[in-house]
């Protein structure tokens, strides 16, 4: 049986989908979903991601969360969590910078958040000589202070869609008609949770909400207010939901999100006011990933791997201008971090 199938017998049975629901098939079928059944990453996957671009990004993420850890006392045990780690690239190269850094080895309990069974074992290769943890969700995470990070974490999750229709609100929803998929809209219904979205909309405006990434927002933040540490949430997105952002991308090219489900991944712009509102703790600006890695010394690191002979000149500028230029990754991708109330941003950041 195909996904596909599947999801045309649900909706036979139970009525048309959420976009969240369908999302949620899509990425996270025990048997026929696409984290379940692939590594996606890399030339031979459907997408690569910042980690994989470069060492310089995983280098300088490491370090501004060890820059945090001692500026908040350099607690003697804490857990260095990542969301959504991918092949554990980003936290090796964490690992790896930040050993020069006196005691923050040994306080951390490295802790991996993964659903996928495949990027599971492929970590566990990676990250062999640290020791990882996994666990389910951020719920399982211990009682302790928490430096955190998700990059292309938050844009996977799934996301509810709905248009607005005078003071009411219609959802969007996956029908079928015959052996195809396609969008409809729920009938007009109130939506108090969407009410401050009445001043920023009109008639036909479409907006997206995450529940599960603002869930994931209130349990980070809380554990970072009560026992200490940062998130470093890096994603494209913007301040405020606004239009359907909902995509598909299959072998680095887009397509469209209802064809072969299962064997695509998708993902929705990250609404990073929603995450601070329901972050219980400070938060910082929302500041371009550009902008984030110049300050952390992005250039410096690139003439210094440069002229090591370790990695090709060509090589190294190429990595920096994808990273770093606004027509690249520089201005899609933003960071936000998490601190505690009374503490300060993390390097790279303004409150």
């Amino acid at each position: 049986m195909t996904l596909h199938t599947l999801l045309l017998a649900r909706i036979a049975q139970d009525g048309p989908l959420s976009v969240a629901d369908y999302m949620t098939e899509c990425l996270l079928n025990p048997t026929l979903g696409y984290y379940a059944t692939r590594d996606p990453l890399g030339v031979a996957g459907d997408f690569i991601t910042a980690p994989e671009i470069s060492q310089m990004f995983g280098e300088l993420v490491g370090l501004a969360l060890a820059q945090a850890w001692i500026d908040q006392g350099r607690p003697t045990v804490f857990t260095l969590a990542e969301a959504g780690p991918g092949r554990g690239t980003l936290m090796a190269d964490i690992l790896r910078a930040t050993r020069a850094v006196p005691g923050f080895a040994d306080a951390a309990r490295v802790t991996l958040i993964e659903a996928s069974p495949v990027l599971q074992d492929i970590q566990r290769e990676t990250l062999k000589d640290h020791a990882p943890v996994w666990v389910g969700s951020v719920d399982a995470l211990p009682d302790a202070p928490l430096f955190f990070v998700a990059n292309e974490f938050f844009d996977a999750l799934p996301v509810r869609q709905f248009v607005r229709d005078g003071q009411f609100w219609r959802e969007r929803c996956i029908g079928a008609q015959g052996n195809t998929l396609h969008f409809g809209l729920s009938a007009p219904a109130l939506r108090p949770d969407l009410d401050h979205r009445l001043e920023d909309t009109k008639d036909g405006d479409l907006v997206e909400v995450c529940p599960a990434g603002q869930g994931i927002a209130t349990n980070v933040g809380a554990r970072i207010e009560a026992y200490g540490g940062a998130a470093l949430i890096i994603d494209y997105g913007d301040w405020r939901s606004q239009g359907d952002t909902l995509q598909a991308v299959r072998s680095h090219a887009y397509a469209d999100p209802l064809d072969n489900p299962g064997l695509a991944d998708l993902t929705a712009h990250v609404d990073f006011e929603a995450l601070c509102l329901a972050a219980p703790c400070a938060h910082s600006r929302v500041t371009p990933q550009g902008v984030f890695l110049e300050r952390l010394g992005i250039s410096a690191r690139a003439e210094a791997l440069s002229n090591s002979g370790q990695t090709a000149r060509t090589d190294v500028l190429a990595a920096h201008h994808r990273l770093t230029h606004p027509t690249e990754m520089g201005n899609l991708f933003k960071i936000l971090g998490l601190y505690p109330t009374k503490g300060t941003p993390p390097p790279g950041l303004e409150a």
